[in-house]
Order: structure tokens, then C-alpha cells, then sequence
């Protein structure tokens, strides 16, 4: 199975919608999708939605860290939300949650970063 993904913007939060696989052959794909649209829409925050991400590997933490480096730099925050468990799973063994917040849902994440839903 492959990528899909969709990003769509909501006042200054881009939102990533992530579906299937994430692994080396998606990742850079990702990458400039994601760099590209970040820079198109001047946002400041991120929130990425993996309810539907059933694979990642660490090409994909790869890529999420380094998107967190730039909002952050750019003085946004980064919020997971609607993890599946498999890929929490990932994320807790490599310690990411220890600096991106996860939120129960992209509603919760867009109201923790001041955006009505």
C-alpha cells in the first residue's frame, strides 16, 4: 500500500492527513510536499493526523522531525493527533511525545492552538 497524503490549511495550521505507508520510498515525497506547502501557505503550527497511517518507519520519523525543527524555529508547535497503535508505538520508543503533543483528536488539536473548529 502506498502514501496518500492531504494537506489542507486552516487559518495558520497546516493540516497533514496521513493514509497507508509511510516508509523510505514515501518519505522524501513527503518531505517536499509538505516543505512546499508550509511555504505557500505561511503557516505557523502543524497538525498531523495519523488515524489512518497503519506503517512508519524511520525514514518517516525522520521526516516528521524535521518538519517539527522548522515550525519550531519558525516559533510554532507541532501536535500529533488520532494516532493508530502501531504508529504510537513507534513514536514512543523514539521518544517524539516527548516533544510533540498528541491530542485525542484534529478537533481537540485545532482548539489547543487556538483555532475553532
Amino acid at each position: 500500500m502506498s502514501l496518500s497524503v492531504k494537506l489542507t490549511t486552516k487559518e495558520n495550521v497546516l493540516l497533514v492527513r496521513l493514509t497507508g505507508e509511510l516508509d523510505h520510498h514515501a518519505a522524501e515525497n513527503l518531505k517536499k510536499e509538505w516543505q512546499l506547502s508550509m511555504r505557500e501557505n505561511n503557516v505557523q503550527h502543524v497538525i498531523l493526523n495519523l488515524e489512518n497511517l497503519s506503517f512508519m518507519d524511520s525514514s518517516g520519523l525522520g521526516v516528521i522531525l524535521g518538519r517539527y525543527k522548522e515550525v519550531k524555529q519558525a516559533g510554532g508547535e507541532m501536535v500529533v493527533c488520532s494516532i493508530s497503535p502501531a504508529v504510537k508505538r513507534l513514536f514512543d520508543m523514539s521518544g517524539l511525545f516527548k516533544i510533540i503533543r498528541l491530542e485525542e483528536s484534529e478537533e481537540f488539536a485545532l482548539l489547543s492552538l487556538g483555532v475553532a473548529s
